[in-house]
C-alpha cells in the first residue's frame, strides 16, 4: 500500500472510529434541519403516565426520563468534505424500585398506552430481580423541586449555523495547514444537543437543554527524502458551549505556545502552528531517558487528571461494581475512612463539580433529579471524598447524593458517571514562564497522546503532542519520542507548584467509556500549568 493511500484510509478510519463511539445515532436527518422542542406540558403529561403506571403496579419509587438527542458531525480531509451526519433519537426511559430492587425499561413509542406498558415492564423486571436480592436498594432522601428548567448558556446555537458555513470553516482550516507545509490534514466538527426531561415520584419535573461542541483536526507532515512522517493533533478542548467557541476573542487570548483560549478557540491559528510544529518534529532530537522535572500544560495534564484522579474516585469502582469492565480502584474505603491518606503534596487540591460554565459536565440537575454542586475530592493532598449517587451515598453513610448520575440516552439506565474533576489553581501569582525559569533539567509537555494505566488506576504512562527541553531555566529546543511514567501517589506527591487562575483552562473527553453495556459521557478537567519534580521519562522510539 502506498503511504498516501495508507494515510487517507487511516484518516477515514479516525472519522469512523469517532463515529462508532457515539451512543445513539438514531434516525438520520437532512442537513440544516432546525432543532425542534417538545412542549414542556406535553412532556409532563407523558411522564405522569409513566409514574402513575409504575406506582399502580407496585413501585415504591419511579423516575422517567424523556430525551430528544441530536447529533451532527462534519468530517473533512484536505479540500474535500468526506461526510456530514445528522441524527435524532427520541424516547423515554423508566426506572423503578419494586420489591427493594431496581428495574428499568425504555421505549421510543411515545403514546400513552406504550408508556404505561413500559412502566409496567420496568416494575416486572424489578420484581424478578428481587428474587435474587440480598440487600434492598436504599436511597438517601431527595426533595422534589417542582417544575424547574436549566439551559446551557450559549450565545450561538450551533445547529442554527448552516452546514455549509461549518464545512467551509473546516476546509479553511485544512487549507491553512497545507499552506503552512502540511502534507495531509483532516478536520472534524462534532455537535451534540441533549433535550432531557426528568420526573420522579419525589415531585420533580425538570426540563434541560444541553449543548456541546468539539472541533478537532490532525496534521501530518511527510519528509520527502526519508518518507518518515510526524503528526500534530489539535489542541482544542471539547466544550459545553455554542458556536461562539469558534469565534476568537483576542482580548482573552492566553499568551502561550498552545494558541488556546480560556473560552474561545482559534482553530485556524492552531492549524497553522500545527503544520509548523509537525515539520519541526522531523528534526527534533529524540529524548534521552531519565529523571526530569516536568512542566505540564493543561492540554496534557487533563488526561492524567482524568485517569489518575477521576476514575479511581468513582465510588462504584471502589465498591467493586466496575471490576469486570474497567477495573477497581486503589483508593479503597479504608483510605478514605482514615481521613489522612496521602494522595499528593499540599499543592494538590482536586475538586469535583458539574457547575463550571463552558464545561462538558455542566448541568443544573443530574439524571436522577439531584441539583448539581461542587465538592472536594482531594484537599491539601489528602483523600476526603468520592463521587457518589443516591444509592451509593446511602452505602457509605453520606447524607445526600453529589449529583453525578448520568445516562447517555433515554434508552440507557442512568448510573454513576464522572463529573468534572479538576486541579484547583495555585493561590499565589505564578505563570508558566515563572515555572520554567526555575527548572535546571526538565521538559515542557503540551497536548495529550497515547497513555496506559492499570486496572486500579495506579501505575501509568502518558505521552504528549509536543515536548520542549528546559535547561537552566530556558527552553532550548524541541524533543520527541517521550512519555512519562509513575504511579499515582508518587506523581501527585511530586507536584511542587501550580500556576494561578489566570492560566486555568479546561480539557476533556467527549467519549469517556464505562459500564456493561458500555455507555459514553462527556467530561471536562480543568487545571493551570503545573510542575512535577523527578519524574521518570522514557524514550518511545522503536527502530524497525
Amino acid at each position: 500500500m502506498k503511504r498516501k493511500d495508507f494515510l487517507y484510509l487511516t484518516g477515514m478510519g479516525l472519522g469512523g472510529a469517532l463515529l462508532s463511539r457515539i451512543p445513539v445515532l438514531g434516525s438520520p436527518l437532512s442537513p440544516d434541519t432546525p432543532l425542534t422542542y417538545m412542549d414542556v406540558q406535553q412532556k409532563k403529561r407523558l411522564a405522569d403516565i409513566a409514574l402513575n403506571a409504575a406506582r399502580s403496579k407496585g413501585a415504591t419509587y419511579a423516575d422517567a426520563r424523556i430525551g430528544r438527542y441530536r447529533n451532527q458531525f462534519v468530517i473533512t480531509r484536505e479540500d474535500k468534505v468526506l461526510n456530514t451526519v445528522d441524527t435524532e433519537s427520541y424516547g423515554i426511559g423508566i426506572r423503578v424500585i419494586a420489591g427493594g430492587c431496581w428495574g428499568f425499561a425504555a421505549t421510543d413509542r411515545m403514546d400513552a398506552d406504550s408508556i404505561a406498558r413500559t412502566a409496567a415492564e420496568a416494575v416486572s423486571i424489578a420484581k424478578e430481580n428481587a428474587r435474587l436480592l440480598t440487600r434492598p436498594v436504599e436511597l438517601v432522601p431527595q426533595k422534589g423541586y417542582g417544575e424547574v428548567s436549566w439551559k446551557t448558556p450559549i450565545q450561538k446555537n450551533s445547529f442554527d449555523i448552516p452546514i455549509k458555513e461549518k464545512a467551509d470553516l473546516l476546509l479553511e482550516v485544512n487549507a491553512a495547514a497545507l499552506k503552512g507545509g502540511a502534507s495531509f490534514v483532516n478536520s472534524n466538527l462534532f455537535l451534540v444537543n441533549e433535550q432531557k426531561y426528568f420526573a420522579s415520584t419525589d415531585g420533580s419535573y425538570i426540563d434541560q437543554d444541553i449543548h456541546r461542541i468539539w472541533p478537532t483536526f490532525t496534521v501530518t507532515h511527510i519528509d520527502p527524502k526519508t518518507g518518515k512522517f510526524e503528526t500534530r493533533d489539535s489542541l482544542s478542548a471539547p466544550m459545553g458551549m455554542g458556536f461562539e467557541y469558534l469565534t476568537p476573542d483576542e482580548q482573552k487570548k492566553i499568551k502561550t505556545v498552545t494558541t488556546l483560549y480560556r473560552d474561545r478557540y482559534d482553530m485556524l491559528e492552531d492549524a497553522r502552528l500545527a503544520a509548523q510544529q509537525a515539520q519541526e518534529k522531523q528534526t527534533a532530537r529524540s529524548v534521552e531517558a531519565g529523571k526530569y522535572d516536568l512542566i505540564l500544560d493543561p492540554t496534557n495534564l487533563w488526561l492524567t487528571i482524568h485517569e489518575s484522579s477521576g476514575h479511581p474516585t468513582e465510588l462504584d469502582r471502589v465498591l467493586g461494581y466496575e471490576a469486570n469492565f474497567a477495573g477497581t480502584s486503589f483508593l479503597t474505603l479504608d483510605k478514605w475512612e482514615s481521613k489522612k491518606f496521602n494522595y499528593g503534596s499540599p499543592h494538590v487540591n482536586i475538586v469535583a463539580d458539574k457547575l463550571q460554565p463552558g464545561s462538558l459536565g455542566a448541568v443544573g440537575y443530574d439524571d436522577e433529579g439531584v441539583q448539581t454542586k461542587e465538592w472536594d475530592i482531594i484537599k491539601d493532598g489528602v483523600l476526603v471524598n468520592y463521587q457518589a449517587i443516591r444509592d451509593q451515598a446511602k452505602i457509605i453513610g453520606l447524607n445526600e447524593s453529589q449529583g453525578c448520575c448520568y445516562a447517555q440516552s433515554w434508552r440507557d439506565v442512568q448510573f454513576q458517571r464522572m463529573p468534572n474533576i479538576s486541579l484547583r489553581p495555585g493561590k499565589a501569582p505564578l505563570s508558566p514562564n515563572d515555572l520554567i525559569k526555575n527548572v535546571e533539567k526538565g521538559i515542557y509537555i503540551i497536548g495529550n497522546s497515547s497513555y496506559s494505566i492499570d486496572q486500579q488506576r495506579y501505575n501509568f504512562q502518558f505521552s504528549g503532542q509536543l515536548f520542549y527541553e528546559i535547561r537552566n531555566g530556558k527552553i532550548t529546543g524541541m524533543l520527541k519520542d517521550g512519555a512519562y511514567q509513575a504511579n499515582t501517589q508518587e506523581f501527585w506527591n511530586s507536584c511542587t507548584a501550580v500556576c494561578d487562575e489566570k492560566d486555568y483552562r479546561l480539557g476533556g473527553s467527549f467519549f469517556d467509556g464505562k459500564g456493561q453495556p458500555e455507555q459514553v459521557s462527556a467530561v471536562s478537567h480543568g487545571s493551570s500549568t503545573a510542575r512535577f519534580n523527578g519524574i521518570n521519562v522514557i524514550n518511545t522510539a522503536r527502530k524497525i
